[in-house]
């Protein structure tokens, strides 16, 4: 009896396995029966800079086109990644093919409108204010008068070492100066560069794609920084990047431990520009190869000693400063090129000397205190009494300044900087913007006290602003236009959509401010609160 109940289990348990393996081949033969479509994962937002770099090819002379994939990518991607000749073969493909098509094209078309706009702000008589000729005194920089025959010789430049430099003979014509000398010599007591000078496109052009034949490390400084020289003497300075475009600094970080950011150097001489103030050195992205144009050309021997390659093959270094210089915080190329953006640099102190002066809304730069300003509501009165903002432009420039700080959210303006040359009566220098642009979700209120307190503003400051709340020079618009010029513009656009959005939103709440300053000076019996520097025109 036992021996048949044995025999009917074993029975029982062959058959339930036979019927096991018939249904997984009958369910194997059915799945490769239909037709399977590749399926894209999504990328995080950090990739997909990632995998546009990939597909660029940058080159000393600019990007030129699309690099062709390597044929092992091909494959790679033929098993589910993007725009492989694969995937635009398949039909189920076809409408989301179109659709990123239609994208392209809406893109396109509302970059061009929004250039036209820019083009219309530019050509808008505020920003073509009639100026009496510019005094002689007026100029940082003079040419020396004609040189007699046994002196041209001393015209001749050339590098202490001649390796890579260009041998160029310069003279008092303005067409025999690089663009950097040309911008050099056009900087003015209230101006850095003309509304329309035709040597700005080809000095940024030039930073971008000439070929660099120095790389040393800048002194000073908290953050990584580097001088590099062109074949024409040109310099500028050097600052990688370090965060995503899509990321947001850390809200539990203190202004004063935030990265320096590329793209904030390069937006804030766009919107600089866009203000009307022309007081931002001009900065420009590139595309650095960290080997060929750092590590093999460098003469600074602190600087190549942190250059090391990570697990994953890119080529990376951290340099030495005060902070974030360390192989946790090292820059990296991808796996060899880095986007940086390249400011260039000013006369040279010798030649032009600056005078640092510490803002008097300065921030504690402490965890636990408070600044002066942030406790006294009626601080502005003694800053009022106080040189050099008791005469002349000065509090009106240092506003001008406060507005595009709370525009870009720029917390780090503890300094600012002036030619000594033209004394108190001289514009602003607004250097050192890489703190900009961190955070689009929250606007810092506290960087637009000064203007709260002082209540006192340039009259065509204001108009500007006004204007860049109309539809057709509408600040977002015209902000997205001017970045879109940048080369770094083909990897990514240089600010996102959001930082865009928090430019329109923070100009209304700057308006709202001067709107309530308006009304309560003019309930307390209080001056103006517009310096008229337009009065000239009315006359």
């Amino acid at each position: 009896m036992a021996w048949r109940v044995r025999h009917r289990s074993r029975t029982i348990c062959l058959s339930l396995v036979f019927i096991t393996i018939f249904i997984h081949l009958l369910l194997a033969f059915v799945s490769l029966s239909i037709p399977r479509l590749p399926c894209d994962s999504p990328l995080p937002p950090g990739m997909r800079a990632f995998r546009d770099l990939a597909r660029f090819n940058y080159t000393s002379d600019g990007i030129k086109r699309l690099a062709e994939p390597p044929t092992g990518i091909l494959e790679g991607d033929a098993r589910g990644h993007r725009d492989t000749v694969i995937d635009k073969e398949l039909p189920a493909r076809g409408g989301m093919t179109a659709g990123i098509r239609q994208h392209g094209a809406n893109q396109t078309e509302r970059l061009e409108s929004d250039l036209l706009k820019l083009k219309a702000l530019f050509d808008h008589p505020l920003y073509n204010i009639p100026t009496p000729s510019i005094p002689e005194d007026d100029w940082l920089l003079k040419v020396k008068p004609k040189a007699k025959e046994s002196e041209r010789s001393s015209l001749m430049w050339v590098s202490a070492s001649q390796e890579g430099y260009d041998e160029v003979q310069w003279n008092s014509s303005r067409e025999s100066h690089p663009p950097w000398l040309r911008f050099h010599l056009g900087i003015t007591r209230w101006e850095l560069y003309p509304q329309h000078d035709p040597n700005m496109e080809l000095l940024t052009q030039q930073i971008a794609t000439q070929r660099i034949v120095s790389a040393v490390q800048k002194s000073g400084g908290t953050q990584l920084k580097l001088v590099m020289s062109f074949p024409n003497y040109g310099q500028a300075l050097f600052k990688p990047m370090k965060q995503e475009r899509e990321e947001e600094t850390n809200y539990n970080l203190y202004y004063f431990s935030d990265f320096e950011r590329h793209n904030a150097e390069i937006a804030a001489f766009h919107l600089d520009r866009i203000l009307g103030y022309r007081r931002v050195p001009p900065a420009v992205g590139r595309l650095v190869d960290v080997v060929k144009e750092i590590k093999d050309i460098t003469t600074d021997r602190k600087l190549a000693k942190t250059f090391f390659t990570s697990p994953v093959g890119n080529v990376c270094f951290y340099g030495q400063c005060s902070y974030y210089c360390s192989t946790e915080h090292a820059v990296c190329g991808r796996p060899l090129n880095l986007e940086a953006s390249l400011a260039v640099m000013l006369p040279d102190l010798s030649l032009a000397p600056r005078r640092s002066w510490r803002s008097p809304w300065r921030r504690s730069y402490s965890r636990s205190k408070l600044a002066k300003w942030e406790t006294e509501p009626n601080y502005c009165s003694t800053i009022k009494k106080t040189a050099p903002y008791n005469k002349g432009t000065r509090l009106v420039d240092f506003m001008d300044m406060v507005i595009l700080d709370f525009l870009m959210s720029n917390m780090d303006r503890h300094h600012y900087e002036t030619f000594e040359k033209f004394g108190n009566s001289t514009s602003l220098l607004h250097l050192d913007n890489g703190r900009a642009f961190g955070r689009h979700s929250k606007d810092e209120p506290s960087i637009l006290v000064p203007l709260q307190q002082c209540c006192r503003i340039r009259r065509s400051t204001w108009l500007r602003l006004r204007l860049l709340t109309l539809p057709q020079y509408h600040i977002s618009d015209v902000m997205r236009a001017s970045l879109s010029t940048d080369p770094l513009h083909k990897v990514a656009p240089l600010l996102t959509e959001p930082h865009l959005a928090a430019l329109s939103r923070r100009l209304k709440t700057v308006l709202d401010t001067v709107s309530l300053c308006q009304k309560q000076q003019k309930e307390a019996g209080r001056e103006s609160v517009f310096y008229d520097d337009l009065d000239s025109l009315e006359k």
